[in-house]
């Protein structure tokens, strides 16, 4: 599933070619693309004729557009889940539909459609309201990530030590921190030179300022190289891939030297996926939690 950095490229390439633009019509072409809209195909097709999109937005791993009509301040927003394999995609008039699209959305400047393509249907697009702040309000409970103005240190520092879980757990849970999942956590933690299971509790407040600095980096990293790509489904708003696949230090590596110590990286299973680790540089803790 895509995590912080790929959502973050697919958010600069619609501020680029999609923000200000005047929506003619709407195709919705699956409705299981818009089940997490109440209203049904229709209503979201028809509410968003002739509207005009604003600057895009991002919490974690969600994206939304505002919906700016006649000139008012947006008081709702389509607001999107790329799940699996969504894909948000320009493509000019001309070219043929993608074998799984399932939105489109035809603008009245007759330039590039943004297509919603989805192969197994797990995303999907809602228009949702906003509050006061522009934020979705379905996704208020959704915390800060480490490179949104909003997050706190503090704040996320207290939080995660009385959560009484293992740290990678915590990464991995929204409500606490949000856009990181499995590879990014796995990086983050060697980086942080930190075992998945090591207590929260435990947790120096040194230690968790040097997790979220790693967290930041190596997304910050991932945004450079436009993501990561293990295959075709994930791809910026163009159809390309990201390139961060070939500087991951850990995450999928098991059974190859450490880039700091050349120790093998051990490959653990974690709730049916899989944790990579140094066994010397992140020793496991005596007293581990799952």
């Amino acid at each position: 599933m895509p995590e912080l950095p790929e959502v973050e490229v697919v958010r600069l390439g619609l501020q680029a070619h999609v923000a200000g633009r005047r929506i003619a019509r709407v195709e919705v072409l699956h409705p299981r693309s818009v089940r997490r809209h109440g209203d049904g195909a229709a209503d979201f097709a028809h509410s968003l004729a002739g509207a005009r999109l604003g600057p895009p937005g991002r919490r974690g791993k969600y994206l939304w557009l505002p919906v700016e009509d006649g000139g008012a301040a947006a008081d709702r927003a389509i607001l999107g889940h790329l799940g699996m394999s969504g894909q948000l995609l320009l493509q000019p008039p001309s070219v043929a539909d993608e074998p799984h699209l399932r939105i489109r959305f035809i603008f009245d400047d007759a330039g590039p459609q943004l297509r919603f393509v989805d192969q197994r249907t797990f995303g999907g697009l809602a228009v949702a309201p906003v509050d006061e702040t522009g934020l979705p309000a379905e996704i208020a409970h959704i915390a800060p990530d480490p490179l949104d103005p909003a997050f706190d240190l503090d704040t996320f520092t207290a939080r995660v030590r009385r959560k009484k879980t293992a740290v990678k757990r915590a990464l991995l849970d929204q409500s606490l921190i949000s856009g990181i999942g499995n590879i990014y956590a796995d990086e983050a933690l060697w980086r942080a030179r930190l075992h998945y299971a090591r207590p929260t509790e435990t947790l120096r407040r040194a230690e968790v300022a040097r997790l979220v600095q790693a967290v930041g980096d190596v997304m910050r990293a991932a945004l450079v190289e436009g993501g990561t790509s293990f295959d075709r489904l994930y791809v910026n708003v163009n159809g390309d891939s990201g390139y961060f696949e070939r500087s991951l230090r850990v995450y999928g590596r098991g059974g190859e030297p450490c880039a700091r110590c050349d120790t093998p990286i051990r490959r653990d299973p974690f709730m049916n996926r899989s944790s990579y680790t140094c066994p010397a540089c992140q020793p496991r803790p005596r007293r581990a939690r799952w």
